[in-house]
């Protein structure tokens, strides 16, 4: 069937006869993108996932009627053009469906972490002014119907499962709702590319999640800049096994928008602990992940060589041995490279297959991957390739190459993506991507976006970095946020001005940048020493998973003026501290 021909759908919406007539940049919003695509290809699967103890798919043209429907009903109870849908749930097709469907009727979605505290949903709530909100699960939906108490109430709450007992419309409701779907498409294709399309709350200074403003240019943007690598590995139909959270900045572009949008088929993960099955059953193309995952399965393929005594253990290390030594060298002498092939069949052809043995590309993002750690993995013949992003920049930014692979730095800045270092070595972002500001906060948004060099605005990213034969290397962090080794932005001051608001605790310092977690040092008020763990637990109940201490001891000394660790003006110098308390902080991670 021709991209131009009428299609009809089940139950009674219609895709209308229209023709493509913009190429594939020339798409305005998100909505629109996603509607042309399911006139193109209606039977095309879209997403698959884990029900009723089997696996299921969701082709396109589904897709598209049942974001009509939606559409259509939320239009009926009252949402608007401008108006913030918060959206609760996990990964699964209503998520898309629901995010869909809000833009398309001109709405703003607030993707939300299921893992939030109650407090956490009455700030993002009361912030971003949310009128309706769209969740998964009764749990869910107490939680957020407890935040919006807090807030003043909702007009509206739309669970996807039943909630007994809670003012929640159903889905089943909003699933049946009479549509016209070629008019929803048509007015998709109206939407303005500057339009507001999502709200991604992201840590404050103080620790209070700000709202960042996507336009649908941020995102679409990011779709074309990486469109030549995608292109180029070749992997329209192949499956992207979809881990990371939808509401995290990096998924909801990449999982929802832009690799479906390349004719590649999403699959939900149903979890860490399912996650080695599913490389064999669904043999990806491409997985995303944060550093943290790819410690756990280099942990796990160690602890599987451990047991394999003599010759399999032998034949391992020489792999990993070689292709390291490929990499950064010397370059391998004559006997080694008649080996290598060899090892290639022996090791490597087996490692493959245990990710499913059609990998062309393994992506660590949101947060920085140790080159040990990326190198552990090539040297063994899986692409593991690291990017670099902001949720404030869409929020792709560069990307390594499998075929070009630096993996002491981030990659190359995407295609219509500039790069500059300011004079104090901060990187300076500038193109379609960089969102429009902060929501509801004009002093955030004034300090990110302002002037650089050329005199025009540009994106202030907070890290310290340079550029190396075009590409970026990041080394350090100029903001004052811990990013834990899961991708996880936590503000240490939050969490430092909640312990020692605790009467055991007189000082404290988080610590956990590039770790699996966060520790803590404590230094005890007078006689309180014993009590400090009951303290630590009554604020760990306080916050969200991401956010809670992991482990703590006393430290070795209070921190004073007189020994350097405390300014006139008694404010902890935390970067000096954890410096010089850099093997005690080691300590707690073993």
């Amino acid at each position: 069937m021709s991209q131009t021909e009428a299609l009809a759908m089940p139950g009674g919406a219609k895709l209308g006869k229209r023709p493509e007539s913009r190429g594939t940049s020339g798409w305005t919003s998100l909505p629109g993108m996603l509607f042309a695509l399911a006139r193109k290809h209606p039977n095309r699967p879209m997403l698959r996932y884990w029900r009723d103890n089997a696996w299921q798919r969701l082709r396109w043209g589904d897709f598209a009627e049942q974001v009509a429907h939606v559409a259509a009903w939320l239009r009926s109870r009252g949402i608007m053009p401008g108006d913030r849908v918060a959206l609760v749930s996990e990964s699964r097709p209503e998520w898309n469906v629901a995010d869909c469907a809000v833009m398309a009727i001109g709405g703003v979605t607030v993707p939300t972490y299921t893992t939030n505290t109650v407090a956490d949903h009455a700030h993002i709530l009361r912030d971003s002014a949310a009128r309706a909100a769209i969740v998964s699960t009764a749990t869910l939906a107490r939680r957020v119907a407890e935040a919006a108490a807090q807030t003043g109430g909702l007009d509206l709450l739309l669970c996807m499962e039943e909630a007994p007992g809670l003012p929640a419309r159903t889905w089943a409701e909003a699933a049946a709702h009479p549509a016209d779907a070629a008019l929803l498409m048509a007015e998709a294709e109206q939407i303005p590319a500057g339009r507001l399309a999502c709200l991604i709350y992201t840590s404050g200074t103080g620790g209070t999640p700000r709202g960042v403003m996507l336009p649908h240019r941020a995102m679409l943007a990011n779709r074309e800049g990486v469109r030549h690598l995608i292109e180029r590995l070749d992997v329209e139909g192949e499956p992207y096994l979809s881990f990371l959270p939808l509401s995290h900045s990096y998924e909801h572009t990449v999982g929802c928008f832009l690799l479906p949008s390349m004719g590649m088929e999403v699959v939900y993960s149903r979890g860490a602990e399912r996650l080695a099955a599913e490389f064999q059953e669904i043999r990806p193309a491409i997985v995303t992940a944060v550093p943290r995952l790819f410690e756990v399965l280099r942990a796990r393929m160690l602890a599987q060589v451990e047991k394999e005594k003599g010759l399999k253990q032998r034949l391992f290390e020489a792999a990993l041995s070689l292709g390291l030594r490929r990499m950064d060298g010397p370059p391998p002498g004559l006997g080694q490279r008649l080996l290598d092939p060899v090892l290639d069949r022996l090791v490597r052809d087996k490692v493959r297959a245990r990710f499913g043995g059609r990998l062309k590309a393994l992506v660590s993002g949101g947060a920085r991957l140790d080159p040990d750690l990326s190198g552990f993995f090539i040297a063994l013949g899986l692409p593991l390739i690291q990017g670099y992003g902001q949720s404030e920049a869409g929020p792709v930014i560069s990307v390594n190459e499998p075929w070009d692979n630096r993996r002491h730095t981030v990659g190359r800045p995407l295609e219509g993506v500039q790069a500059a270092i300011a004079g104090d070595g901060e990187l300076l972002i500038k193109g379609d991507l960089v969102m429009d500001g902060y929501w509801n906060n004009p002093e955030a948004t004034a300090a990110a976006l302002r002037p650089g060099p050329d005199g025009a605005t540009w994106l202030h990213t907070g890290d310290v970095a340079r550029i190396e034969d075009g590409r970026i290397v990041v080394t350090d962090r100029k903001r004052d946020f811990i990013k834990t080794l899961g991708g996880d932005m936590v503000s240490p001051a939050k969490l430092e001005g909640l312990l020692m608001a605790e009467p055991e605790i007189a000082q404290a310092v988080v610590a956990g940048e590039g770790r699996p977690g966060i520790v803590a040092l404590l230094v005890p008020a007078e006689g309180m020493a014993e009590k400090l763990g009951a303290a630590v637990a009554r604020v760990n109940a306080r916050l969200s998973t991401i956010e809670r201490i992991r482990r703590w001891m006393p430290a070795p000394a209070a921190f004073s003026v007189e020994n350097g660790l405390l300014t006139p003006t008694m404010k902890v110098k935390r970067r000096l501290v954890i410096e010089r308390y850099q093997g005690e902080l080691a300590a707690l991670y073993r």
